[in-house]
């Protein structure tokens, strides 16, 4: 099949089941050099709606009814169709995946299993709100569309459940093109451009990912290309990279995680919820509460909506917001008056000046009250990991000690598994900013 779309593939790589980290994967047969080109695959070889035996009427025709919030719709029918076509074009390739029963994103756990493995994460959260919209797009978007094209769709063969699985599938395996800055758009450069609609890559989608990964997907008009980045050994894996993710988002999108201390990505986030609950604790009068409850009013209208400061191995990712909440948190009642009047203040600090503040370096320089409610927020954000009757100690040293623990961590089922990396890494993290703004 490959052969007949046109795919070149060098002789210096094969694809295999063993050796690899996981499922299918690409090995060298010989040491390969930087820069040299693994494979190709023409743009007639990629599956999306546009090459799709339906993609006329999903091109054209009914075009504005399939519009989503996920913008995956187009591509999902294109999938439903070819994958139970027996004269599937792209039946030979889709065969790899006979029933997509291996893939395991936690969206296919129970919620049972998602709440107690991975409490605290931010994934349960996420697969919720995931399911949801699955169910709606389903639901609204396509289920009618099918209904008006018997011809092409069965709902009693494109089910909701085959849905839900190929959503996972464009998940794990599609690729998004970035986007390619126009010179002409810069008078438009505060207009975000939507990304491009995902699309499923022949031969990519068998390499698996690594934080340090050796190759590299390049587009060009006519082609993709598998490039490597760095040299490889003969017999070592070829990895690819999905983009700068952490274990967390990884196992959402992809159903696996990088083994600790691995993925240099890692992040763990403290809900500003959390910064408002460790900042109202301890207050005595009801004028110190309305003064706390009028700075969070101004900073709600002053940043923009975000859910989380996210913290990275080397310290603050959202510094400028962390850096904003905590001036103002922290100003008394004469400087908040101050700002009001002023509406506002002109930032004397530089953007670098501030990300410097916020690393693990300058973390510990900080005013003594900016360090207690990081603090106090990062020991919060702990306790919401604890599983079952566990103590707030007692989660994180169980955790700890099945990482160290070689017999009891083989012992795991890969769910289990999974979610220790999630749960160690991010609290890692946390213990780490914990020390780092003791008093």
């Amino acid at each position: 099949w490959c052969n007949q779309v046109g795919l070149a593939l060098s002789n210096k790589v094969y694809v295999s089941k063993e050796g690899t980290v996981a499922e299918y994967g690409m090995l060298a047969k010989d040491n390969i050099e930087e820069g040299e080109v693994l494979f190709t695959i023409p743009r007639s070889a990629l599956l999306h709606q546009g090459t799709t035996k339906v993609s006329t009427l999903l091109e054209k025709g009914d075009k504005s009814s399939l519009e989503s919030s996920s913008g995956w719709v187009p591509l999902l029918l294109a999938l439903l169709y070819e994958h139970t076509s027996s004269q599937s074009y792209w039946k030979p390739y889709l065969s790899l995946w006979t029933d997509f029963k291996k893939l395991d994103h936690p969206m296919f756990w129970s919620k049972e299993e998602r709440d107690r493995l991975l409490r605290g994460t931010g994934i349960p959260e996420a697969v919720d709100t995931d399911l949801a919209n699955i169910y709606r797009e389903y639901t609204d978007v396509v289920l009618p569309f099918m209904t008006r094209h018997p011809d092409l769709w069965n709902p009693d063969t494109h089910t909701l459940e085959l849905y839900t699985q190929l959503v996972a599938f464009v998940m794990a395996y599609s690729f998004q093109e970035p986007q390619v800055e126009d010179v002409d758009d810069e008078e438009d450069e505060e207009e975000e451009k939507p990304p491009n609609p995902p699309m499923m890559v022949p031969m990519a989608d068998m390499l698996n990912h690594e934080s340090n990964h050796n190759a590299n997907l390049e587009f060009t008009p006519d082609s993709l290309k598998m490039v490597c980045i760095r040299p490889i050994r003969k017999g070592e894996e070829v990895f690819n990279t999905y983009g700068q993710m952490a274990n967390w988002q990884l196992l959402h999108m992809y159903g696996f995680t990088e083994p600790h201390p691995q993925n240099i990505n890692e992040t763990a986030d403290i809900p500003i919820a959390t910064l408002y609950e460790v900042a109202t604790r301890g207050i005595q009068s009801d004028l110190d509460q309305q003064l706390v409850e009028e700075k969070w009013e101004m900073l709600s209208q002053m940043t923009q909506e975000k859910g989380a400061f996210v913290f990275g191995k080397q310290g603050c990712l959202t510094d400028t917001e962390l850096h904003t909440f905590l001036k103002v948190l922290c100003m008394s009642e004469d400087e908040f008056s101050e700002l009001k009047e002023n509406e506002g203040w002109e930032e004397d600090d530089e953007e670098e000046e501030i990300s410097q503040t916020f690393s693990n370096e300058g973390l510990p320089g900080l005013k003594a009250s900016w360090k207690r409610l990081i603090h106090e927020a990062a020991r919060h954000t702990v306790r919401s990991y604890r599983v079952g009757g566990e103590g707030e100690g007692e989660c994180a040293d169980s955790d700890r000690a099945l990482i160290e623990d070689k017999a009891a961590l083989a012992g795991l089922s890969s769910r289990q598994h999974n979610a220790l990396q999630v749960r160690h890494g991010q609290k890692n993290i946390l213990y780490r900013l914990m020390e780092l703004t003791k008093s």
